[in-house]
């Protein structure tokens, strides 16, 4: 009656009447109906979902060409298929050969897409510029299209493989308008699928197209070959791919130094996929030193050099220097620094032979294109000019002689010292044309080597052959003249070598004195036998009497002076004058003359005959 009683310790408060909010909770609505809502807090953002990481895809599968313009190498080809598309001449089948890498399988998905391309407003044709916007054109490029089969022949070679593509080639395509089979590696077919494919291949619906892919097409048999509109595919020269995999590295924010490319370059031997795969791993080599300005990886030359284990250009060049100049502990020297580098053996043969190679081109057509630095032209221009043309041939065949057997080795340095220094010491001998050359030179001059040495005077007598010393004698052999002779015209040949004594001899003129005892005069006989075998005129003048002095002995009189002198310094050996003066009437005999020999009573012949 007079307000609340107070409250006492014993006694605890009244509990106050519950909320609104909390009758809503327990499920009891407000007299009145429910409250209004009260909006929620505002709930704290969120962070957006991490897009889930994506695989990293390496640079021969992301940079893979998606239009014939991207088809490095190919020109022709491209040129080809662009007409043939334009004017509606499109063959059934093609064969696309080649080395690996150069896009065989690129240029198939190529065509698919050039000859089911609809355009980005579906009203398109067959076009050498597929758009890349279509349904067809973004379904071949994910490898999801229907009617465009991609098949594995390494894997599929038998004939129940090719029985499905004959029972699937007779229905028409379902989306696209034309039903294409990629088959890769076709070489890999047995010789019964082939034969299973052949009258498919050679007639099939209108609907369809072959598209083969191989790097052996010489296994394929020339029926199917006989069947294909074929392409082969070049090699990528060497500058088209260092400029290739440039705008790859400015597109994945790569620096990389020419002399690297042009390195990774070499290194791919023409193959695109081959430098896509060398460049990715040099990326990640180079990742790992640091990064280049702005932060971009950097790529240098020399990070290349020691991931592909090539050697230094700078090194080559000493090495080189050192075999020409014939210094084998410098050699050696150079080949253990070059190990020592991590550069493998075969590798400094195969820098040999390139170095070679360029000098050999530079001795042709200069340095330009084959030098990468003024020093290098320098030496390139240097060598070509000291080394002949065959010297460098001869060095390529024993380098790459040494390059083959550096491969096969169990010692790889061992062999690589063994086939520098064969090539060094190979330097000192005569190449074998300089050898044909020398032989040539020694037979011609053998004849007068014994006709000088026959016409030393000894002991008073009389000199065989002393014309050709003589100073009339310029470059003139008697002996191997009268030998020509001979085999022309014996008989004058024959009076030549009994009877003529030289007075004086140079070519196109011969005066001579003529020995007694031959009646009649053979000048004429001998200067038309001259004229015959040198194929010139001739002056042959006889002479006698005063004007005669000073002339030479014939050759049998040369001979026969000879063979006096000989027999004259045997009968002077005391052992035969001992002989004789104890065998009184004894005679000498020459054992190789017949004439002679048929005279003894005794003989090791005359036994055997008896």
């Amino acid at each position: 009656m007079f307000g609340h009683e107070p409250e006492t310790p014993e006694a605890p408060a009244q509990e106050a009447a519950p909320s609104a909010a909390e009758l809503e909770a327990a499920g009891q609505g407000a007299m009145f109906g429910d409250p209004a809502p009260r909006p929620a807090p505002a709930a704290a953002p969120q962070p957006a979902p991490a897009a889930p990481a994506q695989p990293y895809r390496v640079l021969a599968r992301k940079y893979r060409p998606q239009t014939f313009s991207a088809l490095i190498g190919q020109e022709a080809m491209v040129q080809t298929l662009a007409n043939a598309i334009r004017r509606d001449r499109l063959a059934h089948a093609f064969l696309m050969t080649g080395v690996r890498g150069v896009g065989k399988t690129s240029t198939a998905r190529l065509i698919a897409k050039a000859l089911n391309c609809i355009g980005p407003d579906g009203q398109g044709g067959p076009t050498i510029d597929p758009c890349g916007q279509c349904e067809p054109c973004r379904a071949i490029a994910e490898g999801r299209h229907i009617d465009v089969i991609e098949m594995d022949a390494a894997s599929h070679t038998g004939v129940d493989d090719v029985r499905e593509i004959i029972e699937a080639v007779r229905y028409a395509a379902v989306s696209a308008r034309y039903k294409i089979y990629i088959i890769d590696e076709v070489h890999m077919l047995s010789r019964n699928a082939f034969n299973a494919l052949l009258k498919t291949l050679e007639e099939p619906p209108a609907h369809v197209k072959f598209l083969f892919a191989t790097t052996e097409v010489d296994k394929l048999p020339v029926t199917v070959l006989s069947r294909c509109q074929r392409f082969d595919l070049r090699r990528i020269p060497t500058t088209l791919l260092a400029d290739h995999f440039a705008h790859v590295c400015k597109a994945e924010g790569v620096d990389a130094e020419a002399d690297a490319l042009a390195m990774v370059a070499a290194a791919a031997e023409g193959s695109a996929r081959d430098g896509l795969s060398i460049l990715d791993q040099a990326i990640s080599h180079a990742d790992l030193a640091g990064t280049g300005e702005g932060g971009a990886i950097h790529v240098t030359a020399a990070q290349v050099q020691d991931m592909l284990g090539l050697a230094d250009k700078t090194l080559q060049r000493r090495l080189f220097a050192a075999m020409l100049k014939g210094d084998g502990a410098a050699l050696l020297g150079e080949v253990a620094h070059q190990y020592a580098l991590g550069i493998e053996p075969v590798a400094m043969l195969r820098a040999q032979l390139d170095l070679v190679h360029k000098v050999t081109v530079t001795q042709i057509s200069g340095p330009e294109g084959e030098a990468r630095s003024a020093e290098e032209a320098a030496a390139l221009q240097g060598w070509a000019g000291d080394l002949s043309a065959g010297q460098l041939h001869r060095l390529w065949q024993l380098l790459l002689k040494g390059h083959d057997e550096v491969k096969t080795a169990p010692d790889p340095l061992v062999a690589a010292q063994m086939a520098l220094l064969r090539v060094l010491h190979a330097a000192d001998m005569p190449d074998p044309g300089g050898l044909v050359r020398k032989l040539e030179e020694m037979l011609a001059q053998a004849p007068a080597l014994a006709a000088a040495a026959a016409a030393a005077p000894a002991d008073g007598a009389p000199s065989a052959h002393a014309g050709a010393s003589a100073p009339g004698h310029v470059g003139m052999d008697w002996q191997a003249l009268v030998e020509q002779v001979e085999e022309v015209s014996p008989l004058t040949g024959a009076t030549m070598r009994l009877s003529v004594r030289l007075i004086e001899l140079r070519m196109g003129t011969l005066r001579y004195q003529l020995a007694p005892g031959l009646p009649g005069d053979p000048t004429a006989d001998i200067k038309k036998a001259l004229q015959n075998i040198t194929g010139q005129a001739w002056l042959v003048e006889r002479l006698d009497g005063p004007a005669a002095q000073g002339a030479q002995p014939s050759l049998v009189e040369a001979k026969a002076a000879l063979e006096a002198q000989a027999d004259a310094a045997m009968r002077a050996d005391p052992l035969v004058r001992a002989a004789l003066e104890a065998f009184p009437g004894a005679e000498i005999l020459d054992e190789s003359n017949p004439a002679t020999s048929e005279r003894r009573p005794w003989s090791p012949a005359r036994s055997r005959q008896a």
